[in-house]
């Protein structure tokens, strides 16, 4: 047997600088992963993601040339040198955070799965590990649907879609949330028909109905076809791809499948239950405000523990636990304010609750919304869609959260977050001045739209 100060099992955006830091501090740490290190940020999400959804917007600006009087000719999409593409900046990726396993002595990193045989020790590749704090970081997967005939079916999943070097005729993806409609635009971009599937009535169904029906008008306006409030009953093969039964016996063929319905934690074969740490019904991790689960000495990490599902969010995990137990802090997520974006174009960034949320917790509200059609710099740049809306404590006047749906959605909405975070009223920005002309500018006639909501 041998012990650790530490073993953290999966190499995640929070697994892998908890890893680093405990080393750094002359802790003997031990490294579980199965797979690549970086977690699904690095290897099957962010990185990758967004590379190829910059390819895929250079296509679809080369096409949108002409209007502002530019000729381009015809636009060609070769998908095999953009995978090719991905996969170098991937592999630059896992590199570096290989490298930096290795460069910290103290730190030994286990290319295999670890499983617990007790609340303080973890199988891996035939030996016993023993530490008196562990840390989970194993992620999740994507959720396949019980639906008829799926198992027979070559569906794809936000890892192997990736992997395609021929863009598909036609995918149907199952799913109108992140992961589908970023990789709907992308592969409509590269030159696919795209039907999108979801059974909720509204994309992106979270978020506040306005803002929704406002992504889905701007991927509509890219030919993406939608079939919402509606399931899938059953799937089969066919010589060209599949065919689907909806929920009202309507019959859809499509070349591709790819299944974004939502994602399950890893830990059904983490011998969860040899440790006694909880789970939810659905296999997520129970911790407290602090990361901590019932079994003193184990924290979880990320995805794998539910809540917000994004990348800075585990990092910031990592973060809050160091600094509880190096520092003596008393840090907890609780009231964490927490930002994210949806990278379609129009790029959605997010922060803070949403209207319908607010209404719901009982605050008395102001807001303001105005189309992105009434800025400056969105009209100079022929990209009007989407819109920018802000939610106010009207008792208070901070800022409870916003919305930015149009270029730069993500970078914009976090000048927002940093009242919050100030804990600053809304009127500081009210008056500001703003470079001219910038998409920043945009909040001068947003601010001016705030009333109260009767």
């Amino acid at each position: 047997m041998r012990t650790y100060d530490a073993i953290i099992i999966g190499s995640g955006q929070g697994g892998n600088p908890l890893a680093q830091k405990l080393a750094d501090l002359d802790w003997n740490v031990a490294l579980i992963e199965r797979e690549h290190l970086g977690g699904s940020c690095v290897n099957y999400g962010c990185t990758p993601t967004k590379t190829m959804i910059a390819s895929a917007r250079a296509a679809h600006v080369a096409r949108r040339a002409p209007r502002l009087g530019v000729q381009t000719g015809e636009v060609e999409v070769h998908l095999r040198e953009i995978v090719a593409r991905k996969n170098e900046i991937v592999q630059q990726w896992r590199e570096n955070q290989q490298e930096k396993a290795a460069e910290r002595p103290t730190l030994d990193l286990y290319r295999d799965h670890g499983r617990f045989s007790g609340p303080q020790t973890v199988e891996v590749n035939g030996r016993t590990l023993q530490s008196k704090h562990i840390f989970i970081d194993t992620g999740t997967r994507a959720r396949i649907p019980d639906i008829s005939g799926i198992q027979g079916v070559p569906y794809l999943t936000n890892r192997t879609v990736m992997d395609l070097e021929k863009v598909p005729d036609h995918l149907i993806i199952l799913g109108g949330s992140y992961i589908g409609l970023e990789f709907g635009q992308m592969f409509r971009r590269f030159g696919s028909r795209v039907t999108v599937i979801d059974h909720n009535e509204r994309v992106v169904s979270r978020e506040d109905p306005e803002v929704s029906e406002a992504v889905q008008e701007a991927l509509q306006d890219e030919g993406i076809r939608f079939y919402l409030n509606h399931t899938i009953r059953a799937a089969s093969p066919t010589d060209a791809g599949v065919e689907l039964t909806l929920s009202d016996d309507e019959v859809l063929t499509g070349t591709h499948l790819l299944v974004a319905a939502g994602r399950v934690p890893n830990t059904d074969d983490l011998g969860l239950e040899a440790a006694g740490v909880d789970t939810d019904e659905r296999g997520f991790i129970n911790v407290n405000d602090r990361l901590e689960t019932n079994v003193p000495g184990i924290w979880a990490i990320g995805d794998v523990k539910g809540g917000p599902a994004f990348t800075h969010i585990s990092f910031d995990d990592h973060l809050i636990i160091f600094d509880n137990l190096i520092h003596g802090k008393k840090r907890s997520i609780e009231g964490r304010v927490v930002p994210y974006a949806l990278f379609t174009d129009p790029e959605l960034g997010r922060v803070g609750m949403t209207e319908t949320q607010a209404r719901a917790a009982g605050y008395r509200l102001k807001t303001g919304s105005i189309p992105m059609s009434r800025v400056a710099r969105a009209i100079e740049r022929d990209e009007t869609a989407g819109l920018m809306k802000v939610v106010i404590d009207a008792d208070t006047d901070r800022i409870l959260g916003a919305a930015v749906l149009g270029t730069e959605g993500g970078e914009l909405v976090q000048m927002l977050m940093t009242l919050m975070l100030a804990d600053a009223p809304w009127t500081v920005l009210k008056r500001a001045v703003y470079i001219h002309p910038t998409l920043a500018e945009g909040f001068f006639a947003l601010l001016e739209d705030v009333q109260l909501v009767e």
